[in-house]
């Protein structure tokens, strides 16, 4: 039964978590700037992320620097990002793209659309500072946060599965 043997193919978990580290990465630094060139204010992001562990005073002064929101709003943000680099290794993993750059990409810039509706939206009802981030930058953030970590797993385990001498299957 070849056709079923890609259901069993698990992801693989380390490069699925630095995968996650490396698209949050490139959205951090994406959403920073955005929002500084948008006269926000380079801390606002780290404000919004930061009150949904702090509260909503976490939002009192946006655009000034806090070292306890930055921390907090590092932490929320990377154990998210991981989080979501092991959804999209779950999702990659049964089907081996066998180096398909353009297909993982492609699997990346839907599973960034779906975070970013399921945050500006969905999320929106326990934290609805988020629908004042709603707007195209973020969503092309949230496609490039996509692409970088299926591009960053499909990248990353190859080379695991180079070093272990055959393909996982």
């Amino acid at each position: 039964m070849q056709s079923h043997q890609w259901a069993h193919r698990l992801p693989d978990w380390r490069a699925a978590a630095m995968a996650g580290v490396a698209g949050g990465v490139v959205f951090l630094v994406l959403d920073l700037m955005a929002s500084a060139l948008s006269g926000a204010g380079l801390w606002a992001p780290t404000h919004m992320i930061a009150a949904i562990v702090m509260g909503s005073g976490a939002l009192a002064s946006p655009a000034s620097f806090s070292f306890a929101i930055v921390v907090t709003a590092l932490i929320v943000h990377f154990v998210l990002a991981i989080a979501m680099g092991l959804i999209l290794g779950l999702i990659m993993a049964p089907f081996h793209f066998d180096s398909s750059w353009g297909m993982a990409s492609a699997v990346g810039a839907v599973f960034g659309l779906a975070v970013y509706l399921f945050n500006f939206y969905g999320m929106t009802s326990f934290f609805p500072w988020f629908a004042e981030a709603r707007g195209w930058i973020t969503l092309i953030a949230h496609v490039i946060f996509g692409i970088v970590m299926a591009d960053a797993y499909l990248k990353m385990e190859a080379k695991e599965e180079d070093r272990s001498g055959s393909a996982l299957a």
